[in-house]
């Protein structure tokens, strides 16, 4: 599976709309816009005394919105679209039309991008590099859906102050890549198995994803909740693998992640998904294993028979 490709203003005033490809997201070309400052993010290991501070990756699923962090930005945005084309448009399809143009890509910089995970503020994202303010632009969607998701690939970094976000104060992300596409249509990308029919195939992949993205408490901050969130969109066997075990007549009664004992110098994510068969009780389980050491993890060991120890 390839890549799969946000109130009244003055509190914290959501102005998101959202469509893009699930299957691919390109790296736009560079532009002369700086970052916003994220002083820690992705800073390389390094020592103070004798503590090592090493960066805090992100691999989360959720949702992007715009936002204006004063009011100053909300009018600039308003005379903005004042002067575009946007007569027939909804005020999502004017905003990404607006934030489109080149010569107001300026006011992409100036907006707050929040991305909320089960409708809750989660993180404050900023682009490593510039060029990537392209990446937020294509996140919002001109026709929103309650289905849309993002996928976010990032740093952590400190936790954002006051000013930065209309008093919003959770964690920034500085992130390389971004990836916005729709759950039917990550859902319709995953190769699906001969032997199992479409009908039965959609139903399982739907399911399985569900429980992967509702986790409690999955930000995607975790090394844990990292590996799950690769797997979930990079890792079709897995999707497969419920279908056939559905067929069997079991249930999906249990995701777990754990770190592997194999972990030495580079810290690898065993997740572990059982099966209780409904008729007989006995449950199965798979697992694979996930390299998390670095911000963008790898499959270690594909999927394979899992027996406790």
């Amino acid at each position: 599976m390839e890549q799969p490709e946000g109130k009244e203003v003055s509190t914290n005033t959501s102005v998101s709309g959202n469509d893009t490809s699930v299957v691919s997201a390109t790296t736009p070309e560079v532009s002369s816009l700086a970052p916003q400052p994220c002083p820690t993010c992705g800073a390389a290991p390094a020592t103070n005394g004798e503590v090592a501070t090493t960066p805090s990756y992100v691999y989360a699923i959720g949702r992007i919105e715009p936002r204006f962090p004063r009011l100053s930005v909300e009018k600039e945005l308003a005379q903005m679209t004042g002067r575009a084309d946007t007569v027939g448009l909804s005020d999502r399809q004017a905003l990404q039309r607006v934030l489109s143009e080149r010569q107001n890509r300026y006011m992409v910089r100036q907006l707050c991008w929040v991305m909320t995970i089960e409708g809750l503020e989660t993180y404050i994202l900023t682009p490593r590099d510039p060029g990537y303010l392209d990446l937020l632009v294509e996140a919002l969607r001109p026709n929103p859906t309650p289905m849309d998701l993002d996928v976010v690939v990032g740093v952590r970094g400190p936790i954002a102050p006051p000013e930065m976000c209309n008093g919003l104060m959770v964690p920034i992300v500085a992130f390389d890549q971004i990836y916005s596409f729709d759950r039917d249509a990550l859902i319709k990308a995953i190769p699906k198995p001969e032997q199992i029919s479409a009908e039965a195939f959609a139903p399982a992949a739907e399911e399985l994803f569900d429980r992967i993205t509702q986790m409690t408490d999955n930000a995607g901050g975790t090394d844990e909740h990292r590996a799950l969130n690769y797997l979930s969109v990079r890792y079709p066997a897995i999707y497969a693998n419920a279908a056939e075990a559905f067929g069997r007549n079991a249930s999906l009664s249990a995701v777990e992640s754990r770190l592997s004992p194999l972990s030495g110098t580079r810290k690898v994510v065993e997740v572990i998904f059982s099966y209780t068969n409904r008729n007989t009780d006995v449950t199965e389980k798979f697992f694979v294993r996930v390299d998390v050491t670095e911000e963008f993890p790898f499959l270690v060991t594909k999927m394979s028979p899992y027996y406790d120890r």
